[in-house]
């Protein structure tokens, strides 16, 4: 007994001692907690922070949403806010301070070190956007769109002919068909340009998407119009910048999936732990034969990699290559009154020989440097090979009753080119600034045609009857196309960072030679150079009033330029060979830690453009139209789990403002939405769990500008994702892709058809229908993790 209550007394004299050490630990401790932002609020990731105490140095780094949290002793701390891109601050704080929930400002010397002009951070404003590599790595795609998509910001992009073709791209009330043209959206990856000029299919034609493997992004900069001296053609309604990751987090990374309609896909990427080098290799694997009635026989084998050499701290080179094949069959644009009528299944065709082949490849180099300066040369150059076959039948019988209209758009190109860019910070009095200057070269090598076809065989124009049949048009061409450029751009904060100035200035020259032919009814050659230029001025201000009160005031003006198709130019030499953009902007952006809102109007003013058609050499002439609006951006964390971020973009009138109908109305820009919408409500790391539910939302809009009640239907449609690590090594992927099994169609165009060699010509709205509900489910495999 005496033993039992020797026992107990000591262990109440253990705990307790034990005790009163926490409790003096906590009261001699306390926490040091807050947000790192720009003087216009934006969060900053990736800050390094060191806290001097009396018993040695403490450090952290602030999180992807610029926020840190560290236990410190309760005494007199001196604070470092550092690192290679930014001013340092240091802070001193004595215990009587609060130090919880801190608002630590700092400035950018450079944007951080990549291809990017733009902040990467989780905060939103009017003129820029970001994505991290989180809904990339966690999600499954089984299609490119599913990766556009992703991207929101007011863009709208649809399928053409079931996923194996580029999309169409429609913003801010315009339809840019393939990305280039009214304005088009440039789209970059890691700073080697996807649109294609003068291209078998399409002005600024984006089909070198297909090489993009998701799981490979490191982040997406989004800028919502032509406001960076950096971007010229194709700018005036955006830029998008895709930046791979130069290695993996693991040694061996391997992703198996499979789902509905026949879809498999693999990624395998091995990326060793090397001193000094960043580097990995990587395969992407795809297959499905959709929900078509015509089996889509979809096929893409991408490869990509890349290898960094860290010279030191400020110093890298490095090489990338990217190449792919890409083989489809598909149903086309069927005519919706025929599937109305129940004659055509919605998932029907009417020519089974639809369809294309891609292969392409890139190689890249590049090099930065950096000073203690803060100053920063970056330069890259690229060589790029693609091989593409497109075989179409839009109007079915429409112009050849005999044999049908089926056509091959042939496109075999080289491409050249490099950049540079040198970003000087320097100091005017007390004020922060940086200068900013570069040029840009690429050149392009083409040969492209328009072939007609029967049964993917290129010889419809030589059948009988047809050599003297204006309606079958047979073309092709050698065309050399050159692009010079330089920029200047300079920026400088005043009182004391409340306010931001940015001006630049852009010059691009092209040069079109063309050497070809075109056979009608009759032969022509299509031969002559022509060329043109054109400077683009940005302007950019941004107010921040308030101290604490994390509120901005944005102003903004570029013009963006589009380069029109050679083949149009040399057709005919007076008219516009580069259609400008000007875009107009102004807003405001609320950033704390937990909830962001960035509302903004626009106002879109193009000039006249002359727009080639490949699809039958015609050449369309579109006179100035206008496009005004506004648009809203929020995110907010509801929890530490839990998430939600949604956009809002509203068109409120786009219009020809030249031009009328004879009952004296105005004539509409149409082909586009004038609402598209989108939301997501995202759980992070709930016991290994990662989900979203995404919707998105476009309604319905005009097809013909001069008669209002010629529409496309719109559409709400829902994705769930969700990802559970059941290991360190493995996760578990699930997908459901139009989760409420909703029936719309993706692309909507209104012209006349014949869809049999006896039927009457008809106007009517073909479209291409979007895939209905599609279960998916995947392993991800890592193996060695790094560090």
């Amino acid at each position: 007994m005496k033993s039992t209550a020797f026992v107990k007394i000591s262990v109440l004299i253990l705990a307790f001692f034990s005790f009163n050490t926490f409790a003096q630990n906590v009261s001699n401790s306390r926490i040091f907690s807050g947000v790192v932002v720009t003087p216009q609020f934006e969060l900053v990731p990736g800050v390094s922070i060191e806290v001097k105490t009396s018993n040695g140095n403490l450090q952290t780094v602030t999180n992807a949403e610029g926020s840190f949290s560290l236990q410190i002793p309760n005494e007199n701390i001196s604070v470092r806010f550092y690192g290679k891109s930014f001013n340092q601050v240091t802070r001193t704080f004595t215990p009587e301070e609060t130090l919880t929930g801190l608002q630590i400002k700092i400035t950018y010397l450079v944007s951080a070190v990549n291809e990017s002009v733009t902040i990467q951070a989780e905060s939103t404003t009017p003129e820029a956007e970001q994505r991290n590599d989180t809904v990339y790595k966690n999600n499954l795609f089984g299609r490119d769109d599913q990766v556009i998509q992703t991207l929101n910001a007011g863009i709208n992009a649809g399928q053409h002919e079931g996923g194996g073709k580029s999309l169409e791209i429609r913003r801010f009330g315009f339809n840019l068909d393939h990305g280039g043209v009214n304005g088009g959206v440039k789209i970059l990856v890691d700073n080697f340009q996807q649109n294609q000029g003068t291209q078998g299919h399409g002005q600024g034609y984006l089909g070198n998407l297909k090489s993009l493997t998701p799981e490979l992004v490191q982040d997406v900069s989004i800028i919502n119009g032509p406001f960076s001296s950096a971007y010229g053609d194709f700018s005036g309604l955006g830029v998008v910048q895709i930046r791979l990751k130069e290695s993996l987090p693991n040694q061996l990374t391997a992703r198996i999936q499979g789902g509905s309609f026949n879809t498999f896909r693999t990624f395998l990427a091995f990326s060793p732990n090397i001193k000094n080098v960043s580097t990995f290799i990587a395969y992407e694997g795809s297959s499905s034969e959709g929900p078509f009635k015509n089996p889509l026989k979809y096929r893409r084998d991408n490869f990509t990699g890349n290898f960094t050499y860290k010279v030191n701290e400020n110093e890298a080179f490095g090489f990338k290559f990217n190449g792919g094949r890409n083989n489809f069959f598909s149903s086309g644009q069927i005519p919706l009154d025929e599937v109305i009528a129940g004659r055509l299944d919605r998932f029907g065709f009417l020519d089974a020989d639809n369809g294309g082949r891609v292969k392409l490849g890139t190689f890249g180099t590049y090099y930065r440097k950096e000073w203690s300066s803060g100053r920063t040369l970056r330069a890259d150059a690229f060589v790029g090979r693609s091989l593409f076959d497109l075989f179409s039948n839009f109007t079915f019988f429409a112009l050849d009753p005999v044999y049908g209209d089926e056509i091959q758009q042939h496109d075999s190109r080289l491409q050249e080119g490099g950049n540079v860019q040198f970003l000087n910070p320097y100091k005017i009095g007390n004020r922060q600034a940086l200068l900013t200057v570069g040029g840009n070269l690429h050149f392009n090598q083409i040969n492209v045609g328009l072939y007609p076809s029967v049964g993917r065989t290129p010889n419809r124009k030589f059948l009988p009857g047809n050599i003297d049949n204006a309606d079958v048009l047979y073309t092709s061409a050698r065309a050399n196309i050159a692009n010079y450029a330089g920029y200047i751009q300079n920026g400088i904060d005043l009182a004391n960072g409340h306010l931001h100035l940015e001006v630049g200035l852009r010059w691009d020259y092209f040069s079109f030679i063309v050497d070809g032919f075109e056979q009608s009814d009759t032969f022509s050659f299509l031969k002559g150079k022509e060329g043109a230029y054109k400077f683009q001025p940005k302007a950019g201000i941004v107010y921040s009033p308030f101290e604490k009160f994390p509120i901005s005031f944005y102003g903004n003006y570029g013009r963006g330029i589009s380069s029109q198709d050679a083949r149009g130019i040399i057709r005919n030499p007076d008219s516009p060979k580069i259609s400008t953009t000007d875009f107009y902007q102004t807003g405001a952006a609320f950033n704390s830690a937990k909830f962001s809102i960035a509302p903004s109007f626009f106002f879109i003013d193009r000039s006249n453009e002359q727009v080639y058609i490949p699809d039958d050499g015609s050449v369309e002439f579109a006179g100035r139209s206008r496009s005004y609006g506004f648009e809203v951006k929020t995110s907010t964390r509801i929890n530490r789990y839990l998430s939600f971020n949604g956009g809002l973009t509203q068109v409120i009138k786009a219009f020809y403002p030249g031009d009328f109908t004879i009952s004296g109305e105005r004539i509409m820009v149409d082909s586009a939405p004038h609402t598209v919408a989108n939301g997501s409500i995202i759980l992070t790391e709930l016991y290994g769990f990662n989900s979203s539910l995404n919707w998105r939302h476009i309604s319905n809009y005009g097809l013909d500008g001069e008669d209002d009640s010629i529409r496309a239907a719109g559409n709400d449609v829902v994705d769930f994702n969700l990802n559970k690590r059941l290991k360190k090594w493995i996760d578990l992927n699930f997908s459901i892709d139009n989760l409420l099994n909703k029936k719309y169609y993706e692309t909507q165009n209104y012209f006349e058809s014949r869809i049999c060699p006896t039927c009457a010509i008809e106007s009517r709205i073909h479209a291409t229908p979007g895939y209905s509900r599609a279960f998916n489910i995947g392993v991800t495999f890592r193996f060695w993790g790094k560090n």
